[in-house]
């Protein structure tokens, strides 16, 4: 049994975490999470945990924090299995930002606490996270008893609708696709150029070393 989160290891991976992710988070989606960077945590060569980063989902919403698109990202995805030890999740989301702020030019992460799924970002702030306000209310689609953004209703970048998109919209003619007002969600922010440029970074950087 694993007593300590200290036990686990963590990887940067491919899309290889994707069949995880939707078993085991709360949203069992991964519909419209387009990732960066994919990271694992494993025990004994098995996924106990996956977390995606991708770029921030709502357009234009990062000019309120950064330059440039790619200066920000999101955590988008983050689980794992029920049986890990208390803070698996806190040294899961610590060991990929030391990860971040170490191979890449990333300046801040940005993530989302949505209390329609009972979540107010306990695990943010125990990450280190800033809690810098809340989203406005918005609404969400459902659809065959799943949920999912507003943002399915509009086209892919190639002009077209993909087949799930379209029975959505055709269930809203049948009434079997359906809208709901949402709650606020809590905003959370880390500032990774701020963590870069202190000093243990700093000299960690200098060595070229992809230290966790």
């Amino acid at each position: 049994m694993v007593k300590s989160p200290k036990e686990f290891n963590v990887k940067i991976c491919n899309n290889e975490i994707k069949e995880f992710v939707k078993k085991n988070h709360y949203s069992h989606s991964v519909i419209g999470v387009s990732s960066v960077y994919n990271f694992k945590l494993t025990y004994n060569n098995k996924i106990v945990g996956a977390m995606i980063y991708g770029y921030i989902s709502a357009p234009n919403a990062y000019k309120k924090y950064v330059d440039k698109k790619e200066d920000m990202l999101e955590l988008r995805r983050l689980c794992c299995i029920d049986d890990t030890p208390k803070n698996t999740e806190s040294y899961f989301i610590s060991k990929t930002l030391k990860w971040l702020i170490l191979n890449t030019n990333v300046k801040k992460i940005i993530s989302y606490a949505d209390p329609e799924y009972g979540h107010n970002g306990l695990i943010y702030q125990a990450s280190n996270f800033e809690h810098i306000g809340m989203t406005n209310t918005s609404k969400i689609v459902l659809f065959n008893n799943k949920k999912y953004h507003l943002r399915c209703l509009t086209k892919n970048d190639n002009g077209e609708f993909p087949q799930f998109k379209q029975n959505i919209i055709n269930g809203i003619k049948t009434g079997e696709t359906t809208f709901k007002k949402t709650k606020p969600k809590y905003i959370y922010l880390y500032d990774l150029e701020k963590r870069r440029n202190k000093k243990r970074f700093r000299n960690l950087i200098k060595e070229g070393f992809e230290k966790w």
